[in-house]
């Protein structure tokens, strides 16, 4: 017996196909004879018989063992015989040819050919009981270890709902627990979270809009459709607002959808419902969030996932062209309402956008723009709106990019914008944003006030003469602003300080000894006229 115990197949009933394999079946010599499409059946009990109507004590699953005894020997009997076994779907006939026949009737194999029930025959003597505990323990086996797992999966979810994960955790768990592909998707088929396993986001969400919709809605879990996907509703306040989608995997000889895949999704669904509950922010908002961070970071695998996962949020990714807007609101701004707003001005405009949250204070903007569509009263249009609720935020744009693999770029100019403008920076007098070309050396050193070797570079080029000022009360740093301001000219230096051109020489010519520095020469007074214009932005900073 001990060779014969079995190892239950993971997550599913025995088929006819793993009965035949065993040992204590093999051992009579299994030949399939018809049906050969049925061995994958699952064998839910065996069923030993020498009765001529066998169907009435079936209930469907079974794998019948009969020695051809009570077959009747009339042809219209013997197709009875099939039809009745066939009827209560039995798994399978197995007829053992020792005793009664050396091989199987005509009329048996033409019935079960003509309803398509798989007939095995057994060329040696097999002992029938062994091979009822053998199997049956194999179902009991694996009936546990579904159980076992159910329970676990049910286990997961809980844990996921009792410590408030958001949506991406929840689906993440759901792939991780059935490895496949998994999808959330809103009504209108945009896909919302994917987490690919086997597979890559390209794969999974290429043409995804199309392909969802061939696979028509349904009000319950099931699987169907042109690719078989298993799909479950999922409901916000009783009402259906999406679907979960997971998907076949790639022919790599995983079986198909089985019970454990229906749990996972059902619960994933109703962990979801949940989530939404506890988790405020539109999903939607959070699928955008999430694809702009990818691409304003690279974060994700490569160009065509990118694409993939923006196509089917509905953004265009072919012939069109892109443009970065950052708008930031502040330290500790909350940005919800603006976001909102912008998503309901980008779909007024007929404007096809990411709109979503990079940073704590910090929005972000793609737009997706037609060849025949400037981008400047776009850009303008929606840096006004921001501007309208967010009255102190900063508003910096990149440069229009004609791939989507150029967005980080234009998302990096952007941030270089809203680095390099301090609050307060008059707009240009022709537009509501900054763009790089505005950034002149004061906010160049600006966005570098931070940096401990402008710092540094600063006071090894002033400091002599901030001293000698503090110790003796003069003002020879103002004075020798007037001087750098005028580009040398020292007698606009001595208008503006209010100071005769004598005082002027004379406070130059102390300010060159303080710094021994020469002032006639142009390299020198550039040295220093960056050093006083970082200090003065260090100083208003």
């Amino acid at each position: 017996m001990n060779e014969n115990r079995p190892k239950a197949p993971a997550g599913h009933a025995p088929t006819v196909a793993d009965v035949l394999a065993l040992p204590v079946l093999a051992a009579g010599q299994p030949q399939v004879v018809t049906g050969p499409a049925g061995l994958d059946r699952p064998v839910r009990w065996v069923h030993i018989t020498e009765l001529t109507d066998p169907a009435s004590f079936l209930k469907g699953g079974e794998l019948v063992l009969t020695t051809g005894m009570p077959l009747p020997d009339d042809t219209a009997g013997v197709r009875r015989y099939v039809d009745e076994l066939t009827d209560v779907g039995a798994a399978a006939l197995v007829i053992e040819l020792v005793r009664r026949y050396h091989r199987p009737p005509d009329a048996l194999v033409q019935a079960c050919h003509a309803r398509g029930l798989p007939l095995i025959t057994l060329a040696r003597d097999v002992n029938f009981l062994e091979v009822t505990q053998v199997v049956h323990a194999l179902i009991l086996g694996s009936q546990a270890d579904a159980m076992r797992r159910t329970q676990r999966i049910h286990e997961a979810f809980t844990a996921l709902t009792l410590r408030g994960a958001g949506p991406e955790d929840v689906v993440r768990a759901a792939a991780e627990m059935s490895g496949r592909t998994v999808v959330l998707e809103n009504l209108v088929h945009q896909a919302l979270i994917c987490e690919p396993s086997g597979t890559t986001v390209e794969e999974a969400l290429g043409d995804w809009e199309q392909r969802s919709r061939a696979t028509g809605p349904d009000d319950h879990t099931g699987a169907g459709g042109p690719e078989g996907w298993l799909t479950a509703p999922v409901s916000y306040q009783g009402e259906r607002w999406g679907r979960l989608a997971m998907l076949q995997a790639p022919a790599d000889g995983q079986p198909a959808f089985g019970p454990e895949h229906i749990t996972v999704l059902e619960r994933t669904a109703m962990a979801l419902t949940v989530a939404r509950l506890i988790h405020a922010t539109p999903w939607e908002h959070t699928a955008h969030r999430t694809a702009l961070r990818e691409l304003a970071e690279q974060r994700h695998h490569s160009p065509e996932d990118a694409r993939a996962r923006c196509a089917a949020l509905g953004l265009p990714t072919e012939g069109v062209a892109f443009l970065a807007i950052l708008v930031d609101l502040g330290p500790g701004a909350e940005g919800g309402e603006l976001e909102a707003r912008l998503h309901g001005e980008l779909r007024s405009a007929g404007i096809p956008a990411l709109v979503g949250e990079l940073a704590p204070g910090r929005l972000g903007i793609l737009p997706a723009l037609r060849p025949d569509r400037p981008w400047r009263p776009v850009a303008e249009r929606l840096c006004r709106t921001a501007l309208g609720l967010a009255p102190g935020a900063i508003v910096g744009v990149g440069s229009e990019v004609a791939d989507l693999a150029g967005t980080a770029r234009s998302f990096r100019e952007a941030a270089r914008v809203i680095e390099a403008t301090p609050p307060g920076q008059p707009l240009p007098p022709d537009r509501s944003f900054h763009e790089l070309p505005d950034i002149d050396l004061r906010r160049l050193l600006y966005a570098l006030r931070e940096d401990t070797r402008v710092q540094d570079y600063t006071e090894r080029r002033l400091g002599r003469l901030i001293d000698h000022d503090t110790r003796h009360g003069t003002d020879l740093l103002t004075t020798l602003g007037h001087y750098l301001d005028a580009a040398g000219n020292k007698t606009t230096a001595a208008r503006r300080g209010g100071l005769s051109r004598e005082t002027m020489y004379q406070r130059l010519r102390t300010i060159e000894r303080l710094l021994d520095s020469d002032l006639e020469s142009g390299e020198r007074r550039t040295e220093l006229h960056v050093a006083l214009t970082a200090l003065r932005v260090l100083r208003a900073g």
